[in-house]
């Protein structure tokens, strides 16, 4: 009852030969957009708009002024503005497919191709910034081409100034509340904006008070800061991509959490690696060395959860070591539990059966053998004549360290 229920919920009635579909009926037969952070991705999608809508209208208003006001250093600042808007495009674009769930293709999620769209956002401002400055540095070098600016330039420098100042600062709020990269990198970049203001207010300025080749230096200078500012984003992107590790703060704190974790004795071979807002951990952890898989397993999965609820981690893979093992090569070269009771069977012939339980560790490189006896069908003189053969065992054969003989019921 309970599954039909579920299905029912969630097929849907084809539509009639003939009849053409209603806005809603389209609407719910097209799949909706599951973002993995929803608040996230809709402050993300806000911001963003805020910030394309305000720099479409900047840009067109400092290159017609610079244009026609003939000032390269506002035309600069323009070109910038313009940029912005680009990357502003790209940053919507990166937000909605980054937001998106793990599926069979991305396991690990969509969340790098923030870090992409950063990559590329640094990309084009380090060459534009350098496009800017050659074409700045080329015409002071020709005096008949610095020219007097119009003081309609000045005003708009001035309120591109305010402007970008103060999107910087909304930017940089959301980016903090939602530990986004991509909208940090953004907000920084409208930052880096209003300094390129700053100078082109200057520029302009002294251009007005007679200091013609001042804009032009102004429009240099912009270009220089927009080259080391994608420059710096470029970077920080790339390392990502390369699966740079978390700054060691992050680190030590990572492993003081696996450490206060019930059955961690140790912990080695901590990785990490960023995965945009959150990141990727992989840990050896050292616990007894005799306990059981299931209590191996709950000792990890325990130190995985208080990793995960702690730390802005998105997943963390724990591997369990055994105590006696953490300085030693994995014990490959040993046989495998097949190999091994073949070795048992035939050394100890009709005084053990194989149906009796057989618990193996692999210590030290070697293994210990614990087998477990059924008490009811076997007498004193049996156990010690297995005893007997166990111990001979041990000493001539090189794959075994020890075999321990359990008395119990064999059955349970």
């Amino acid at each position: 009852m309970e599954d039909h229920a579920h299905s029912h919920s969630h097929s849907k009635s084809a539509p009639k030969a003939g009849n053409s579909l209603s806005s809603d009926e389209l609407e719910k037969l097209t799949p909706a957009f599951d973002p993995v952070d929803p608040v996230r991705y809709q402050a993300a999608r806000k911001s963003t708009w805020v910030s394309a809508i305000i720099n479409l209208l900047l840009s067109v208003l400092q290159i017609v002024v610079g244009f026609f006001g003939k000032s390269q250093a506002l035309m600069a600042d323009g070109l910038h503005s313009l940029s912005d808007l680009l990357s502003d495009v790209l940053v919507l674009y990166a937000n909605r497919h980054s937001s998106q769930r793990a599926d069979a293709e991305h396991p690990y999620g969509h969340a790098r191709i923030e870090t992409a769209a950063t990559l590329v956002l640094g990309i084009s401002l380090a060459l534009l910034g350098g496009a800017l400055l050659i074409i700045a540095v080329l015409r002071l070098q020709q005096p008949t081409q610095i020219q007097a600016v119009h003081p309609l330039a000045f005003w708009v420098a001035l309120l591109t100034l305010a402007a970008k100042e103060g999107l910087f600062r909304y930017l940089l709020s959301v980016a903090k509340r939602v530990r986004s990269q991509m909208l940090a990198a953004n907000a920084w970049h409208s930052r880096s904006d209003a300094f390129s203001s700053l100078v082109v207010v200057v520029g302009i300025g002294g251009n007005l008070l007679g200091y013609y080749y001042l804009d032009l230096v102004a429009a240099a200078i912009v270009g220089g800061m927009i080259l080391h500012m994608g420059s710096s984003f470029a970077k920080t992107a790339l390392s990502e991509l390369i699966d740079t590790g978390l700054d060691k703060k992050e680190v030590a704190a990572i492993r003081e959490t696996l450490l206060k974790s019930p059955g961690v004795l140790g912990v080695h071979d901590l990785r990490t690696r960023r995965m945009a807002n959150n990141a990727l951990v992989d840990a050896h952890v050292l616990v007894e060395p005799k306990i059981s898989v299931s209590e191996g397993h709950y000792i990890a999965e325990t130190a995985r959860l208080a990793v995960l609820a702690q730390h802005h981690v998105l997943d963390v893979m724990v591997h369990i070591d055994p105590e006696l093992d953490a300085d030693e090569l994995p014990h490959t070269d040993l046989p495998s539990r097949t190999v091994l009771l073949e070795h048992l069977a035939l050394a100890l012939g009709e005084s053990w059966s194989a149906g009796n339980r057989v618990t193996l560790h692999y210590l030290q490189g070697k293994v210990d053998v614990d087998l477990f006896i059924d008490s009811r069908q076997t007498d004193q003189n049996a156990l010690d004549t297995l005893q007997h053969k166990c111990d001979q065992l041990v000493a001539e054969n090189t794959y075994f360290h020890a075999i321990h003989l359990h008395c119990s019921d064999a059955r349970k």
